[in-house]
């Protein structure tokens, strides 16, 4: 055995000491009653062999582009996330798919524009009888075949269905704990939010079953308690983790996290600790957990073999005011296709391979699965893909492969197609739109009142130097706009060609008996559903 085997061994056999002894001070131990040695020696051996690289994708509900201290937020508390940043690669131009929660996760977990899975429009509901398609390819379902474990954790939001047909363990995940839609979509007016026993703000869905939580395909307890969710999140990513290690097998870890969307939460370890209220001890909590997540990778040796992705689903929910994430320079917020409700905060890190900095290249969601497939020598899905692999980007600061971003509204249709594109630098809006969520701030343009606008010619803006898409371009002062122009129709067109549309999933209805009760036979639903 080499000495650098040896020297691994060494510190893994000291690091794993330390993890044992503290999950039994006042905790219930993580290894699930499999004896210390044995833990020990399955680990030992696996160093002997190549190490297979472990992923985490870590992705936050409604935050906006200037919501984190490490892009400009001058109260937000997040060092954890920060520490991400300031030792991975920043992007400044990422983009998601649409500024709503289903479709994007969609596109995030297959590399394919929503409109080819069908996830749209709008989102999915409790009991919405579609959800993403099982012939789909997840990322997990990419890594499954190379011995990966995988697990979900949070918020699923692609479908229940039939005898929970579309939920992760049936979408490429081993293991799954969370709530799986949104946690407003339950009343919520009776629940506690922040300790000591600070109600919930507003009413969130009334009319439907309590927000489960959910363990694999069986619900743990209805309704969630949120003081603790962060906490159980925390140890069951711990207990997945470490028994990975154990087995010597490589991980995938998905954290949608609910953090911070409307309504926020915290637990006491956070709660009043923020500057920012309610929304800052939110995204408190949830950095505290990213931090639970780095400590664990360190304490089991492989911080230094795992890749970890940040980003979020959509931008801020702007009609929350405070409570909704701020978008920083960018126009509007989420339901929007302008910048601030689709243009978001992400951060590559994987320490002595992605080198500290920050890119301007276009990148996007889509482009996670190629180019985990291509880290891990995955083989990629038979079908069209959206995505473009970012490794070359990543890790020799080369340029994107993305020449184009398509922006499609919430409830997109063949007639209208994309509402945007982005070209290189510069973005060209054909519609343009408003958006409930958008609404209370001073642009009218964000609106929910501003309606639909056909723009023929497209409206045009240079986002490097107009990043807030406040001062169109025009034809009578840039003359060399002709040009642009056809390369943005030819482009739009070319996309156009690609693009099959999917049976819509959320346009399959829904069905009130199909959403989630711990006691399917009681009397009278949705009320009684508790447990």
């Amino acid at each position: 055995m080499s000495t650098v085997i040896k020297q691994k061994n060494k510190q893994k056999m000291s690091s794993l000491r330390r993890f044992l002894k503290t999950t039994r001070m006042g905790q219930p131990s993580v290894i699930n009653g499999i004896m210390d040695w044995f833990v020990l020696s399955v680990i030992l051996s696996a160093s002997c062999s190549a190490l297979q690289p472990n992923f985490i994708v870590i992705f936050a509900d409604d935050l906006g582009f200037g919501d984190l201290g490490c892009y400009g937020h001058p109260s937000s508390l997040t060092p954890n996330i920060d520490r991400l940043a300031a030792n991975g690669l920043r992007f400044t131009d990422f983009y998601t798919t649409c500024p709503v929660c289903s479709p994007s996760r969609a596109s995030l977990l297959t590399g394919r524009y929503q409109t080819r899975s069908g996830i749209y429009p709008g989102v999915l509901y409790p009991g919405s009888r579609g959800g993403l398609p099982l012939n789909e390819t997840t990322i997990a379902e990419l890594l499954k075949p190379l011995g990966y474990a995988t697990a979900a954790v949070g918020k699923w939001h692609l479908g229940v269905g039939p005898d929970g047909m579309y939920l992760p363990t049936h979408q490429g995940f081993d293991q799954y704990l969370g709530i799986p839609y949104s946690h407003d979509m339950g009343p919520c007016w009776n629940l506690t939010c922040f300790p000591p026993d600070v109600k919930c703000f507003g009413l969130c869905d009334v009319g439907t079953v309590a927000v489960p939580l959910m363990l694999q395909d069986v619900i743990k307890k209805q309704p969630v308690n949120f003081l603790t969710l962060e906490n159980s999140y925390s140890q069951f990513m711990s207990t997945f983790i470490f028994n990975s290690v154990s087995m010597s097998k490589p991980f995938f870890l998905y954290y949608p996290s609910h953090h911070t969307h409307y309504p926020q939460y915290a637990g006491p370890k956070v709660a009043g600790a923020s500057l920012r209220g309610p929304f800052g001890d939110a995204l408190l909590e949830f950095d505290s957990t990213i931090g639970h997540i780095l400590d664990i990778l360190e304490q089991t040796q492989t911080i230094n073999n795992t890749f970890i992705f940040f980003t979020a689903d959509n931008g801020p929910e702007l009609m929350r005011m405070s409570r909704g994430g701020n978008a920083g320079p960018l126009k509007c917020g989420k339901g929007t296709t302008y910048e601030g409700g689709m243009r978001e905060p992400a951060i590559a890190f994987w320490p002595g391979v992605i080198a500290p900095g920050v890119t301007h290249e276009l990148a996007s969601t889509l482009d996670l699965l190629p180019t985990i497939a291509r880290l891990s020598g995955a083989s990629l899905p038979k079908v069209q893909l959206d995505g473009v692999d970012m490794t070359d980007l990543m890790l020799r600061r080369g340029k994107s492969k993305r020449g184009t971003m398509m922006f499609y509204p919430t409830d997109p249709s063949e007639k209208t197609s994309i509402f945007a594109l982005r070209l290189g630098k510069y973005k060209a809006h054909f519609y343009t739109r408003g958006a409930t969520h958008s609404s209370t701030g001073p642009d009218p343009d964000c609106q929910f009142a501003s309606a639909l606008k056909a723009h023929d010619p497209p409206l045009v803006f240079d986002l490097e130097s107009d990043p807030s898409e406040s001062y169109p371009l025009s034809l009578d002062t840039e003359p060399a706009l002709r040009g642009l122009l056809d390369k943005i129709l030819e482009a739009k067109a070319n996309f156009e060609a690609s693009m099959v549309f999917g049976e819509s999933q959320v346009g399959r209805g829904s069905d009130p008996a199909l959403a989630p009760c711990c006691a399917p036979l009681c009397q009278p639903k949705p009320s009684c559903c508790q447990c």
